[in-house]
């Protein structure tokens, strides 16, 4: 189902800390941007969540009828280790030295089982996905114009932003709430401090030491372009200056998102972006997971069930899920309790939505206007919290309320004709695209699964069988095993019979 009737959508802005209706730089058109991943290990949990988070965004603004481009960048270059200071080595080139490779092996290894895991649980892929070190040009380009208007100086070969300077004149932190000082808390790095006029300048350009290897000419040394430049350089080449959207995870706020404003104010005169999008963390024994912090999951380790904290193997869509069942921006913490609960919950719609699926419209009976009205509240509450920030939790619960009725259709405890035809229709269209053109949802047809459904289907027949030879004790015996195994056979009323998983 497409909905081509735009709706009023209020995204909280992290720049103002405010919900604000969503008005697009271009009347129907879209543009987001999305920091995605610095391809040096395989992609975890949390880097599912901010895939997931925007995969939404994207797929609810296009059900309504916008037309989306959505960018997502994969960092290949400039990431070092100390993320505040903007020093220490490359963790690509680190990861390089330890496994023996090219640092490009590495970054396309790692980028395709990112691909690969966030197809597995269905996001789009992006319009377009630029590298770092396919826009060097670019951020080159970027920088001249930083130091032409003064806000840059050289250093050795090294450029780097004049962060005094620039808040003489302008607002730092008004993202993040920071304060200069954040930028060198936590860190005892001094790499660099040599060079800059002040601790808090972060690097444009580095001079590569003759150990580094991923390195390219610029006007200043044989280098590397800084972490934060990417992002500014590939957002506005691929959406215009400024643009609607731009999210990341809440980790990046700072200094990441911060320096992408400066860096693009000092060399266009303007912010680059209209609505700032931030989802928060995947937790772990209360902790932020995250691959440089040691403590995470990988998404194939959820797949396959092979980690010490895995009780079991959870499919794709029961991680996208259990991911879905909160706000964004709320945390969520990993526990195998939760995870089961949302495979539970994951099975429970995917039944709704395959007897739904067949349902077809019977017009026995008149129309109730009490259904007709709870139904349309559930389905207008459906459009009202996916427009309320993209609330994904509050929604699925109107989806629940939708599935009960449906299931009482199924159980022929009432008659679709008591919606009347065309609110019937729309309940079924709304549930099945609200599950799979929104959430991004789908029945896993698994092998398993289907060896299971082949089974219950052949058991069904020999139960046929037997009832037409009025053999009832193994017709019965039948039914009655395979409903303590949590299937439950329909016997219709045109002589078919259907079947569903408790």
């Amino acid at each position: 189902m497409r909905n081509d009737t735009i709706r009023d959508v209020f995204i909280y802005n992290s720049l103002t800390r405010s919900k604000e209706k969503f008005e697009p730089i271009n009347e129907g058109l879209v543009g987001l941007y999305v920091c995605g991943p610095t391809v040096y290990g395989d992609p975890h949990l949390g880097h599912a969540r901010s895939a997931i988070t925007f995969d939404i965004v994207r797929r609810y603004l296009a059900f309504l009828g916008y037309r989306v481009r959505h960018v997502r960048n994969v960092t290949d270059v400039g990431h070092l280790e100390d993320e505040l200071s903007g020093s220490g080595e490359d963790r690509i080139s680190k990861k390089a030295k330890l496994e023996k490779l090219e640092p490009m092996e590495i970054a396309h290894s790692y980028t395709l089982s990112y691909r690969a895991s966030m197809d597995k649980l269905n996001n789009l892929p992006p319009s377009i996905e630029p590298t770092a070190t396919g826009h060097i040009q670019e951020q080159i380009d970027i920088i001249e114009k930083i130091l032409q208007n003064g806000y840059a100086y050289e250093v050795n070969g090294s450029v780097y932003f004049d962060l005094k300077k620039y808040t003489d004149s302008h607002e730092y932190g008004k993202l993040s709430g920071k304060v200069l000082d954040d930028l060198v808390v936590g860190t005892r790095e001094t790499e660099g401090l040599d060079e800059k006029r002040s601790p808090f300048d972060f690097a444009l350009w580095k001079k590569a030491k003759p150990e580094h290897i991923m390195r390219w000419k610029s006007p200043w040394s044989v280098g590397f372009p800084g972490w934060h430049l990417e992002c500014t350089a590939m957002s506005t080449k691929y959406l215009g200056n400024p643009f609607d959207i731009h999210g990341g995870g809440m980790d990046l706020q700072f200094p990441h998102h911060e320096a992408e404003i400066a860096q693009n104010v000092c060399a266009t005169g303007e912010s680059p972006v209209n609505y700032w999008m931030h989802n928060n963390m995947v937790t772990i024994d209360q902790q932020k997971m995250a691959k440089s912090l040691g403590n995470f999951i990988n998404l194939e380790e959820f797949f396959t069930g092979d980690h010490e904290k895995l009780e079991q193997a959870y499919t794709p869509m029961t991680v996208r899920f259990f991911l879905l069942q909160a706000h964004y921006r709320s945390t969520i913490d990993f526990s195998n309790e939760a995870l089961k609960a949302a495979e539970k919950g994951y099975k429970r719609l995917m039944n709704s939505l395959k007897n739904v699926r067949a349902m077809e419209y019977a017009g026995k009976g008149e129309p109730d206007k009490a259904w007709q009205e709870k139904i349309s509240k559930s389905i207008q509450d459906c459009y009202t919290h996916m427009s309320d920030d993209f609330n994904t939790a509050r929604a699925l619960a109107s989806l629940y309320e939708l599935t009960s009725f449906f299931n009482e259709v199924h159980a022929g405890k009432l008659q679709p004709a008591v919606l009347g035809k065309d609110l019937f229709e729309k309940a079924r269209a709304t549930f099945d695209g609200m599950i799979t053109d929104v959430m991004g949802l789908l029945p896993e047809d698994g092998g398993g699964e289907k060896r299971l459904e082949g089974t219950v289907e052949l058991l069904i027949e020999l139960r046929k069988k037997a009832k037409e030879e009025k053999n009832y004790d193994v017709s019965d015996h039948i039914r009655d095993e395979l409903k303590n195994l949590g299937i439950q056979l329909k016997d219709e009323k045109g002589g078919g019979t259907t079947f569903t998983l408790d």
